[in-house]
């Protein structure tokens, strides 16, 4: 009986295994969706972010927020923690200090081009201590996406661009 009861583990534990990778195999290939983005952020269905000047918005999707999150991850970190500025923690990623920045960046295109052209924060002088992303590094979807991830943040996230720790 022991042995029988030994392979019924086995085989129940090999089951348990292959729908574990399976399910999360088929959540990954679904759609990628980050699960700071889906809980914190709460963005499952399109939402809305303003894109320019004027107020117009556009749609961004839960999978193109998870992207530019990785992006975030992967290029703004280290100097962005949690939507602070390390190198100049007065100045974060809330959208106070977005907004008041010359000129705004406090929607998407004004994000992107700052990224492809970074000013200081009252728009007089090229800003050395945040690195140029031209479209050879990032698309402009990419670029978008990530824009889209920080704005969604500031307005979502709880202690998004904190100043003090």
């Amino acid at each position: 009986m022991a042995p029988l009861l030994a392979l019924l583990h086995r085989f129940c534990f090999g089951l348990l295994v292959i729908v574990s990778v399976w399910t999360i195999g088929g959540a990954a290939q679904a759609g990628d969706l980050d699960t700071y983005v889906v809980r914190f952020l709460k963005v499952q269905e399109p939402v809305p972010i303003v894109i320019d000047g004027q107020g117009n918005t556009r749609d961004f999707s839960a999978e193109e927020i998870s992207e530019g999150k990785r992006l975030f991850e992967n290029n703004c970190l280290n100097c962005h923690v949690g939507g602070s500025t390390l190198p100049d923690p007065r100045i974060s990623l809330s959208l106070a200090d977005l907004a008041g920045a010359t000129p705004p960046r406090n929607h998407v295109q004004a994000l992107v081009d700052f990224m492809r052209e970074p000013l200081s924060y009252d728009g007089t002088e090229a800003a050395y201590l945040c690195r140029e992303v031209p479209p050879s590094w990032l698309s402009d979807d990419q670029v978008a996406n990530l824009a889209a991830f920080i704005l969604r943040a500031a307005d979502m996230a709880p202690g998004w661009g904190a100043k003090e720790f």
